[in-house]
This record gives C-alpha cells, sequence and structure tokens, in this order.
C-alpha cells in the first residue's frame, strides 16, 4: 500500500491561507492510497486534504492511526482532541508553525521575576482599569479580585433575580450544588477550552501562568479570567433566570453568544500579544502565526 509522503516545506500554505477548521465525530481517521481518510460511523468515507486544513478537531467517538497522526504533523497540520460541540479541550498535537520562538519568548518572560510580576499587574489592569495596581503586589491583587468578584456575582443575582448564596459546588456530588454554580462551572469550562485552543494554536505554553501558579493549565486560567465577566459569568446568571434547571445546553448556547458578541477569537491573540509587548524587557514578541 503507497504511504503518505510528507510534502516538501515550501509548498505547505500558511495557517492564514488554510481552509477553515474540520470537526470530526464517530469516525475514524487513517491513511489509505496516499491520502488520509476519514471513515464515519454511518459507513461514508471522506478524503480529507489535510495539507490546506488549519486543523483537525476531534470529537467523541472518534480513533485515529499512528499513520494519520504522521500525515498531519508531515502537513503542520495541528491535531486537537476536544469534547462534544467543542464544548472541551483535552489536548492537542502539533503547532501549526515551524519553530519554537513563541514558547521562547513566553519562558523567558515567565522566568524574569519583575516582567512576570508586570504581565500580571496588566493582567488586572485589562478587568479593573480603575485600580492602582503598581503599588500592589500580586497577593494583594488576588485578595482585591476576589472581592471583586464575589460582589459582581451579587450584583448580576440582584439584576438577574437569581438567588446567590455563593460560590459553592462539589465536584464528587455534582447533584448537590444549586443551578447557578452549576452553570458557572459548566461555563467556565467551555470558556477554558476556547482559551486553551487559542493559547495553543498561537504557540503560547499553557502551564506557564503569571497570575495563576497550580495545576498544568495556570496560562489557561489567567487568559480566561481576563474574560469571564464579559462571557461565562453573565451566561450562567441569564441561564438560571431562564431555566433553573438547565442542564448545561442553555448555558452554553448563551456562553456561545456572548463569545460571539465579544469577538473573543479575534480579540484574544491582541490582547496577549499587547500583555507581552508592553513588558518593560525585550518588547517585541513574535509575529502570532
Amino acid at each position: 500500500m503507497p504511504i503518505f509522503e510528507r510534502p516538501p516545506l515550501e509548498t505547505l500554505a500558511m495557517a492564514r491561507d488554510r481552509w477553515t477548521p474540520i470537526y470530526l465525530e464517530h469516525g475514524r481517521l487513517e491513511v489509505d492510497d496516499s491520502s488520509v481518510k476519514w471513515i464515519g460511523a454511518d459507513g461514508l468515507l471522506y478524503r480529507l486534504p489535510v495539507a490546506t486544513i488549519s486543523a483537525i478537531l476531534l470529537g467523541p467517538g472518534t480513533t485515529v492511526t499512528h499513520a494519520a497522526m504522521k500525515a498531519c504533523a508531515d502537513s503542520n497540520t495541528p491535531v486537537c482532541w476536544i469534547g462534544e460541540e467543542a464544548m472541551r479541550f483535552y489536548a492537542f498535537g502539533l503547532a501549526p508553525n515551524h519553530d519554537n520562538d513563541m514558547p521562547r519568548f513566553h519562558a523567558t518572560a515567565w522566568a524574569d521575576k519583575k516582567r512576570r510580576t508586570e504581565i500580571a499587574r496588566r493582567m488586572f489592569k485589562m478587568r479593573f482599569p480603575d485600580v492602582d495596581v503598581e503599588s500592589r503586589s500580586i497577593k494583594e491583587l488576588r485578595g482585591m479580585e476576589g472581592l471583586r468578584v464575589r460582589a459582581l456575582y451579587a450584583q448580576l443575582g440582584l439584576q438577574y433575580g437569581v438567588t446567590w448564596k455563593g460560590r459553592n459546588y462539589d465536584k464528587s456530588n455534582w447533584d448537590m450544588a444549586d443551578g447557578i454554580n452549576r452553570g458557572l462551572s459548566a461555563a467556565n469550562a467551555s470558556l477554558y477550552a476556547l482559551c486553551a485552543a487559542v493559547v495553543c494554536s498561537l504557540g503560547y505554553v499553557p502551564s506557564l501562568g503569571f497570575v495563576h501558579d497550580a495545576g498544568t493549565l495556570p496560562f489557561i486560567y489567567d487568559v480566561a479570567d481576563l474574560y469571564k465577566h464579559l462571557t461565562s459569568i453573565p451566561a450562567a446568571f441569564l441561564a438560571a433566570r431562564q431555566n433553573s434547571a438547565d442542564d448545561g445546553d442553555l448555558v452554553r448556547k448563551l456562553l456561545k453568544q456572548r463569545i460571539e458578541e465579544e469577538k473573543l477569537l479575534q480579540r484574544i491573540p491582541k490582547d496577549l500579544e499587547a500583555l507581552f509587548a508592553l513588558s518593560t524587557i525585550n518588547p517585541q514578541p513574535p509575529t502570532s502565526p
């Protein structure tokens, strides 16, 4: 059987010139007759021009062969493993660029304590423009953030007529949480998925956070926090007002609307570039793909 031959590097389309990402679920991705093909659970077969696709998003019920992954890597085509309707982000393969400029740039900024603190302060400034961040430590800013977010919850509870008793839920006993806490968790998880997809596609390092430092995705939480007050939090309160028994479908639908209204996919890359570029040392980040 012929194998997939690696296309010459100069023939590969740049990320901005490729087709839209393709979402696949319930089927198998493999290589046959020198091409990558998708065999759906419905029995239909589709041949995929992987060298011209910007990303392949694999949803639930999918399997992929080693040969197919190699073909995608040879074509510089990212593969992401995501949840149903693309509202979870589990892992990703290759970033759509040919160098490690962005990870090195991110790591350099993180390793410099002065720059790390400066970027963290600018993240707070984006959310709370009326606060003097220069004289505050990161620990103090975290405390102020907590107070402001709690005040926002209480304000939206009154605005939407939703009973708010505080942020309280137990992952091991999900059903014990009230509707608004379940809605907030579902909306935030979906926002994390979106931010992870953008961060990874741009080449930033998810594990190197500036405000958050625990877990495996602190930078994802840093980025998501910049937009929660515009997207996931109001979506959760609106969903609770419309249907207190929502199982997550409504809040995700409302979250998508908020994301589109705020043009988040366009904003995040520009905001991140500005955050890093405004730091005092090495002010110019590499150009985003």
